[in-house]
């Protein structure tokens, strides 16, 4: 797999699917700045509706509409109507991602901790994603919300750097310095239990 930050402002991105599962994924993709996903639900539970709002369309998607896109995640969804998409999509050179159909998957999402702009991720390549979920719940204690401060302050002192025209090198030690300083990344670490 090709780990990548997909910047949704450059991305048109969309969910099709009905059930809770759909209201997830597509809280996920707002959550990561698709303000504007799509969702595609011809028979969608009542908390997705209220979710997609404006940007929701009332069947699912048709050629036009694949052709129109960038990235589309299937859930909820019969595993024809899911088969269909996929295929439809990956004729459209569409990258798709059908849950829990990894013969259909062009991508698979990964396990995430985001604290503002800082997004950490973890993946198994769908191979095991309880341990990428567990993995993650581990990170979430190690990296609390105030991280979101921490790189706004360090984006801070970076913008200024970058004004006196300091290089790349002094930055990266400057900001390890600093973090090494305050104990930044000193993490509580859960027992573990010692082998037999």
């Amino acid at each position: 797999m090709i780990p990548i930050a997909l910047d949704p402002r450059f991305a048109r991105v969309a969910v099709a699917g009905n059930g809770l599962l759909a209201l997830r994924r597509l809280r996920a993709l707002r959550a990561a700045g698709a303000a504007e996903a799509l969702l595609f639900a011809d028979a969608p539970a009542p908390e997705l509706l209220e979710e997609a709002g404006l940007y929701r369309l009332p069947e699912m998607p048709n050629d036009a509409d694949l052709r129109a896109l960038h990235v589309i995640w299937v859930v909820d969804v019969e595993q024809n109507v899911a088969e269909d998409i996929a295929e439809r999509a990956r004729a459209l050179n569409l990258l798709v991602n059908v849950e829990d159909q990894p013969q259909f998957c062009d991508f698979h999402s990964v396990a995430e901790v985001r604290r503002g702009d800082l997004l950490l991720t973890v993946s198994t390549n769908g191979a095991a994603p309880g341990l990428a979920g567990s993995i993650r719940r581990n990170l979430e204690v190690c990296f609390p919300d105030v991280w979101a401060d921490r790189v706004r302050e360090i984006a801070a002192m970076r913008a200024g750097w970058r004004s006196e025209n300091l290089g790349m090198p002094e930055a990266a030690r400057r900001i390890n310095a600093l973090v090494d300083e305050r104990s930044w990344l000193s993490c509580p670490r859960p027992a573990c239990p010692r082998p037999a």
